[in-house]
């Protein structure tokens, strides 16, 4: 059950898209229809995929769009607003198309992720939030994979809260990354408002509030007999921690019939440290007792630790994951394509600058991906016109839409559109899935992919092309720039 309380978040926007917002009043455009595409330029830790999520809270938003008094009041103290402009916005009514790929859905650089056609005030207005929201689960998303996948099948734990900026970004962080495949969070409003396992044991501070480490350690046991996981770096893991443990597990947990959960080791040299630990505790009769890692860990570290043998069970990782300290900005942006004329046609629009990387693609557009059908891997994407077909029963040729001589040819293949309509004329159509339901299509997501895509150092570059229509679009209104 979601027991997040709705807020109206609808002033959470940059002021220029007001500005902008009167100013197409003002001149007569506040019904012309526009399409913007969001699409980010690139990965995050220099990675070849993300993990897209945060689409349910660009719904939640847009299904409470709405001003208040109170946001007109304020409005009109800024004193630039005409007051045709702030009735416009008193009895605002929602009226965009809105397309994107759903939660958990794998992406590349350059694909629209979210379109939205509609009137240009509206569709403008969406810029700010949808960015901030996908930007940041996407982020955490794909940085909780690349943990996840350097665990190498050893559950992660997001240990994150408290670091994280702000509540919004401990509870929407918790939820992305399990999304991106964490076992759960240490965030317990995030299992009460989006359903992420909330997991944790003890702190440093039980240990210290008692007058020795085993006296602590064999009161916890007492409590948590069928739970009984210990901290063991509080002085010192393998003359005090690890013995002290095994002798509470000896004295208050077999008694009870219940065998321990294992020890967490928080600090010094984990690798080191989880290989004594482990042959302690194997010594002692408990080779099922698990030892956890924590401590500022990422993917390399992680790596790392296990490459040097560290004989470890699952991982918390805080930080360094719910900031994806290492790259902690997922470069979204949102863009002008396409303006409806009169008569209904889309005319492309293209946003031109000197660095390469930030030419835009033009136009309405569709998303497919293609997968072999021998293995099911996903093989390539496809960026095309919004109303083009794929005819499966052909050859499919991709050609790299800078470098055009470096081209590849799809025979046995099929193909699956990654885009979905959300909403029509204002009016949501797409039922949003559960959280578990997009952790799965995540999982699936990675299946497909080659291994050589998501291995951390040097990723094969998968491939996102642009259909041969959509190429002369763009190429011809590049050309036409040129020559003025």
């Amino acid at each position: 059950m979601n027991f997040e309380k709705k807020e109206n978040l609808t002033l959470l926007c940059d002021f220029y898209e007001f500005a902008m917002g009167n100013g197409y009043f003002k001149v007569g455009l506040k019904e012309k229809n526009v399409i913007f595409d969001m699409f980010f330029r690139s990965v995050p830790d220099n990675a070849s995929y993300a993990i897209i999520a945060g689409l349910e809270q660009v719904i939640d938003y847009m299904e409470n769009l709405h001003f208040d008094d109170s946001d007109i009041d304020f409005l009109r103290t800024k004193g630039i607003f005409d007051e045709e402009f702030l009735k416009y916005l008193k009895n605002f009514e929602f009226k965009c198309d809105v397309w994107a790929i759903p939660e958990g859905t794998i992406a590349f650089p350059k694909e629209p992720l979210v379109i939205v056609r509609g009137p240009v005030i509206q569709a403008q207005m969406l810029e700010t939030m949808v960015l901030l929201t996908i930007n940041h689960q996407s982020m955490v998303a794909t940085k909780a994979n690349r943990i996840v996948n350097a665990a190498e099948g050893r559950p992660v734990v997001e240990f994150g809260s408290r670091r994280a900026q702000g509540y919004s970004g401990a509870n929407l962080g918790a939820r992305a990354s399990y999304i991106g495949g964490c076992l759960g969070t240490a965030d317990t409003l995030a299992e009460k408002i989006y359903g992420v396992p909330a997991l944790g044991t003890m702190a440093h501070s039980w240990v210290q509030l008692f007058d020795s480490e085993l006296e602590a350690f064999r009161q916890y046991a007492r409590v948590y007999p069928d739970n009984c996981l210990l901290l063991v770096d509080t002085f010192d893991v393998l003359k005090e921690g690890v013995p002290n443990a095994i002798k509470v597990f000896d004295e208050e947990v077999v008694p009870r019939g219940f065998r321990p959960k294992g020890i967490r080791i928080d600090s010094g040299d984990i690798a080191y440290l989880s290989k004594e630990a482990r042959k302690m505790l194997d010594k002692a009769g408990y080779k099922d007792a698990k030892i956890m890692a924590s401590n500022s860990l990422d993917e390399w570290t992680i790596q790392n630790i296990l490459m040097q043998g560290a004989k470890l069970d699952s991982f918390g990782v805080g930080e360094r994951l719910i900031t994806s300290k290492s790259s902690p900005v997922f470069g979204g942006v949102y863009k002008l394509v396409g303006i409806e004329e009169a008569d209904g046609n889309i005319r492309p629009s293209i946003k031109i600058s000197e660095n390469v990387s930030k030419i835009t693609t033009p136009g309405f557009k569709n998303l497919y991906r293609i997968y072999d059908k021998k293995t099911g891997k996903a093989e390539a994407d496809l960026i095309t016109l919004h109303d083009e077909k794929i005819d499966e029963s052909k050859p499919i040729e991709l050609f790299h839409p800078i470098y055009t001589w470096k081209r590849k040819t799809f025979k046995d293949y099929y193909v699956k559109p990654l885009l979905v309509q959300i909403y029509r004329e204002g009016k949501l159509i797409y039922k949003k899935p559960t959280l578990e339901e997009i952790r799965e299509r995540a999982k699936n997501e990675l299946d497909s992919l080659w291994d050589e895509v998501k291995r951390l150092e040097n990723p094969h570059e998968y491939i996102v092309d642009l259909s041969q229509k959509l190429w002369e679009v763009k190429d011809t209104l590049l050309k036409e720039h040129r020559e003025k």
